[in-house]
């Protein structure tokens, strides 16, 4: 008994403690970059796909990249989540009609990226018809704020690049998740397999080409094995049954999280490079940065996973890997958050995490709450140093910020010299 008594009383002095830091901040603002939702794979009878699994993918409820029924409704579910939790932080009130220029929507030129804006809006701000802004009329180009092109490139940033993915990656080559994305498939007795006897994704060296106005690509079977991963893994999303989702397989939490690393690796590979990062994240970090300056309320910035992959990289974060979900860096809706404070002692101060549903909660549609909120992981930085509530000094990570597109002038100034 005496024991739960000590337990009881230190549950107790943990809540004061955490009510009594946060009585020593007042939320000023919050920026968001978000990954699109639930879209439908790159998949018809002529693509890539259709060729590597002599299964039929599913059905889906929306075109061919396009945000899905199912990841509007998810994407809604989220805004709700933040209406709540910025409510309860006395940024916004309830059914808040914000003023001009208090609130800014911007999204990519994409149909999923747009849709993804729309939704979390109405689920965030049901009754504010808030408008979504964009820099094309069409819903099928990339904004070249949102799109991961290289705007610098020259033979030294080539060979440098080049040398910093091979230190990164080269003994990260996931072999054992290509035989298993085979399994699942059933490559062997696949289109490609009998057309073009290919029947493993090989474990070659990659190679990755750098083209200035283009988005970074690699040859060999990498590409192909990332768009089947990926495949599968909206497929588990989307399809209630776990075990058509992967085409008659029983796969464990496991087996799909190693599925799933393939795009992870993939998408580590040719964004995240620290000179590849701070090029092709160039007008995002620089956008960014300039919305931490505003007074805006709240930011919501919709592109896709290469831009937070970059970002983040960039940025310097520290590694990570998240919790509770197959996709442990960039997951489906997950929003790079950052919540400005404004301290007793007057300063300004951020957090930093990543917000995203876990897969489960994903899976099962789950309403997100206070009581039962989204995974929520704090996102930290090399060099950067919190103080003891868990936060940064805003003009610090500002001056990350900062350092960041330094780099990038810095390179392409040497570049254009050069030329």
């Amino acid at each position: 008994m005496k024991k739960i008594f000590s337990l009881l009383a230190i549950f107790f002095l943990i809540n004061v403690a955490s009510a009594q830091a946060a009585d020593n901040y007042k939320m000023t603002g919050v920026v968001v970059l978000s990954r699109h939702n639930i879209r439908a794979p790159l998949v018809d009878k002529d693509s890539a796909l259709a060729k590597v699994t002599p299964h039929k993918w599913i059905k889906w409820t929306s075109a061919p990249a396009e945000l899905s029924l199912r990841g509007g409704e998810e994407e809604t579910i989220m805004g709700q989540y933040f209406r709540r939790w910025l409510v309860s932080e006395n940024l916004i009130t309830e059914n808040y009609l914000p003023a001009e220029g208090e609130v800014r929507f911007y999204a990519n030129s994409r149909q999923r990226t747009i849709a993804t804006a729309q939704f979390f809006s109405s689920g965030m701000l049901p009754v504010a018809n808030v408008r979504v802004e964009r820099k094309f009329s069409t819903f099928d180009k990339m904004d070249p704020t949102f799109k991961p092109q290289l705007t610098f490139v020259n033979d030294k940033f080539v060979a440098l690049a080049n040398a910093q993915i091979k230190a990164l990656f080269a003994d990260k080559v996931p072999t054992e998740s290509y035989r298993l994305l085979e399994k699942v498939l059933d490559f062997k007795d696949s289109k490609i397999a009998k057309t073009e006897g290919l029947t493993h994704f090989r474990d070659e060296p990659f190679e990755v080409l750098f083209k200035l106005g283009d988005e970074p690509v690699t040859k060999g079977t990498l590409k192909l094995a990332n768009q089947a991963a990926d495949a599968l893994t909206l497929q588990y999303y989307e399809e209630a049954d776990p075990v058509k989702a992967a085409f008659g397989h029983k796969l464990t939490f496991g087996d799909r999280q190693k599925i799933s690393a393939i795009k992870t690796f993939y998408d580590g590979v040719l964004f995240t490079a620290p000179l590849v990062a701070v090029n092709i994240a160039h007008p995002l970090l620089q956008l960014i940065n300039d919305e931490l300056s505003l007074d805006r309320k709240f930011t919501f910035l919709c592109g896709h996973d290469s831009n937070i992959a970059s970002v983040l990289a960039a940025l310097e974060v520290e590694d990570y890997s998240l919790p509770k979900t197959i996709e442990r860096k960039t997951p489906i809706g997950v929003k790079f958050v950052i919540e400005k404070w404004r301290g007793a002692d007057g300063l300004d101060y951020a957090k930093t995490e990543l917000i995203y549903a876990s897969t489960e909660q994903l899976r099962n549609k789950t309403t997100l709450t206070l009581e039962n909120p989204p995974m929520i992981y704090p996102i930290k930085f090399k060099g950067l140093t919190q103080n003891a509530d868990g936060f940064y000094r805003l003009e610090d990570l500002q001056q990350r910020f900062q350092k960041a597109i330094d780099a990038y002038y810095a390179f392409s100034t040497e570049e254009n010299k050069a030329a």
